[in-house]
């Protein structure tokens, strides 16, 4: 199964412009922009044939070629990371048979999260579409309860079947927890922005306009559900690590803390 990585990046971020070329700072003393350490991460991920950012803007294309990266230069129209993935795929000199989309703003996705859903996709062959989410440790969910109380819009959260179709992906802390109701596990899922698709199901996802739900909520994947097209979410494990995206500039600390 031939699967491409497109890193989809834009410069013109509504909640943090200009944030792909952001330096962030690791423990080695070493400043990476995001777009390097999402391409990077790119690279380490095991069975895949080629990975490219795919933007609209120059100033990112550039900075990519500067460290030996490759572009696809996609249309402006592109109204978010899948589209964008579509778009390039117009582009590819061969179709791929599974198109990983892994957004650049999460430079703490580990490699093995991306390779659970190339697994997940070569033994299911009905799935056409799927993304991992990672139950909350308790800090975490402090983190996503802490934001919402302060008014910002940052990770997303995810509930599913027992058999892992999606049901919804909300910016809101979901399901609710009330407070003080012992738990032996925080029964919040964090959604990690990373999909894997077939190639028909971004074609797919081109024809359908954006929905209600999709435009509220400010998410993507949303179109698939409210188009009756399942999403296959697969459960992680972050082997001890801590992760976090880059949403707001009060995550450029939270993520340096653990670079």
């Amino acid at each position: 199964m031939k699967t491409t990585i497109l890193i989809p990046a834009r410069y013109a971020s509504s909640r943090y412009p200009g944030k792909p070329l952001v330096e962030l700072k690791g423990s080695d003393g070493v400043s990476k922009t995001l777009i390097r350490r999402s391409w990077d991460t790119a690279q380490s991920v095991a069975n895949v044939a080629d990975v490219f950012v795919a933007t609209d803007d120059e100033r990112i294309r550039d900075h990519v070629l500067g460290f030996g990266g490759k572009v696809i230069m996609t249309s402006e129209a592109c109204a978010n990371g899948t589209e964008r993935c579509a778009d390039a795929l117009q582009y590819l000199e061969v179709e791929p048979d599974l198109v990983v989309n892994l957004q650049g703003d999460a430079p703490l996705t580990p490699p093995w999260f991306v390779e659970a859903l190339i697994e997940h996709m070569s033994t299911d062959p009905s799935a056409g579409m799927a993304t991992p989410v990672l139950r909350c440790d308790e800090q975490t969910f402090e983190n996503f309860k802490n934001d919402r109380a302060e008014g910002r819009v940052g990770g997303t959260t995810a509930v599913f079947s027992k058999t892992g179709k999606a049901l919804y992906f909300s910016k809101e802390v979901i399901p609710f927890v009330p407070e003080g109701k012992a738990q032996t596990q925080v029964p919040v899922f964090h959604h990690v922005g990373v999909y894997a698709y077939r190639t028909n199901a971004l074609k797919n996802y081109m024809k359908w306009g954006e929905g209600v739900l999709e435009a509220n909520e400010g998410l993507e994947q949303l179109r698939f559900l409210e188009n009756d097209a399942d999403i296959s979410c697969v459960e992680v494990d972050a082997r001890g690590r801590v992760f976090w995206e880059l949403n707001n500039p009060v995550d450029v600390a939270r993520i340096e803390s653990v670079l």
